[in-house]
């Protein structure tokens, strides 16, 4: 698919997570999210949940920042390696690494702060370049 296939908030929501407005792409694919019935429904939450995450990280709620880090993995690698443009894989290896130190903090509120340069940015990628048509 070329971008002009992809649902517009599709899109408009990947503009805004990688400009590090997390809740606006959060807004605009939760609006998505609730109009599709397809079987990309849980991929659309995952991504939900992935720009809610780095929103909390962001604002310093690293515990629920945590915790919609690993459901939005377990939605988005159902769906894995590749899908609808975007390398999962690569998407969610770089945001355990962006939220590594919360991860790994035996704290229940870890005081750990977001690193802007470790931040996952979503580049939609044809089939044919990742090895995969999924």
């Amino acid at each position: 698919m070329d971008a002009t296939q992809y649902d517009p908030r599709y899109l408009e929501g990947i503009r805004y997570f990688n400009a590090c407005e997390f809740f606006e792409a959060h807004e605009v694919w939760e609006e998505l999210w609730a109009d599709y019935q397809g079987p990309s429904r849980r991929f659309y939450q995952g991504l939900i949940q992935v720009a809610v995450c780095l929103h909390h990280f962001g604002n310093g709620n690293t515990r629920g920042a945590r915790k919609l880090l690993r459901s939005a993995s377990d939605y988005l690698r159902a769906y894995g390696p590749w899908h609808e443009g975007i390398r999962l894989d690569r998407l969610l290896s770089e945001l355990e690494t962006c939220c590594a130190g919360i991860l790994q903090s035996p704290e229940e509120y870890p005081q750990v702060e977001i690193v802007p340069d470790l931040i996952p940015e979503i580049h939609l990628e044809p089939p044919a370049a990742t090895g995969s048509a999924g």
